[in-house]
């Protein structure tokens, strides 16, 4: 197993938004702005690569029967950690992102991730394959994050960009501007993965 190809999967070829999309509840949430992209990437991928390891550690204790429970809790306490964390050294972004943390524990992707690959893998690996696919979440959390602010902000990272004449189109930074930005940019990526197969 290559790691360039673990990272081209995460990151592309199985990128965990564009092209499986899973977790896509918070998704739509927390891309209002650059800074609450940014903030709950950050989450995802502590919570990623931590659950991977000590899933990936614990594999092959861990009865078959009830091998799914024992994520959620693995799974769990990572987000509990990051919140505790949040709330104590990094409190504007925890008030921002609110209830969207403690759901990071039935993300979809986490368990997926834990599933279909920590429990399958060894350690190294597994660290790896979490960091590949928190990598392929923040890039398409951030790319969506950014045009949703500067078109329905007119502003990036809470810098105005156009200057106070500039009428900001605030259908984007709510939930009918995510779910078009997100649409389009779904077919964009789709239709840049089918051009690289094909050349």
């Amino acid at each position: 197993m290559k790691l360039s190809t673990i990272f081209k999967n995460g990151i592309i070829y199985e990128n965990p938004i564009f092209v499986q999309l899973i977790g896509m509840c918070s998704v739509l949430a927390i891309t209002n702005t650059v800074q609450n992209s940014v903030g709950m990437s950050g989450a995802v991928i502590a919570v990623l690569v931590l659950s991977n390891i000590v899933i990936s550690i614990m594999r092959k204790f861990i009865p078959a029967k009830i091998r799914i429970p024992i994520f959620i809790v693995v799974i769990a306490t990572f987000v509990t950690m990051v919140e505790m964390f949040m709330k104590a050294y990094a409190q504007p972004l925890y008030l921002s992102l609110g209830i969207f943390i403690p759901l990071i524990v039935v993300n979809c992707l986490i368990l997926a991730r834990a599933e279909s690959f920590a429990s399958k893998n060894g350690v190294f690996y597994s660290a790896m394959d979490g960091l590949a696919m928190g990598l392929g979440y923040s890039v398409a959390v951030i790319i969506l994050g950014s045009i949703r602010e500067i078109l329905g902000s007119g502003s990036f990272w809470g810098i105005s960009l156009f200057g106070e004449a500039f009428q900001p189109a605030a259908v984007f930074v709510g939930p009918p501007g995510a779910f078009i930005l997100l649409g389009i940019l779904i077919g964009l990526f789709n239709a840049f993965i089918k051009n690289r197969a094909t050349n």
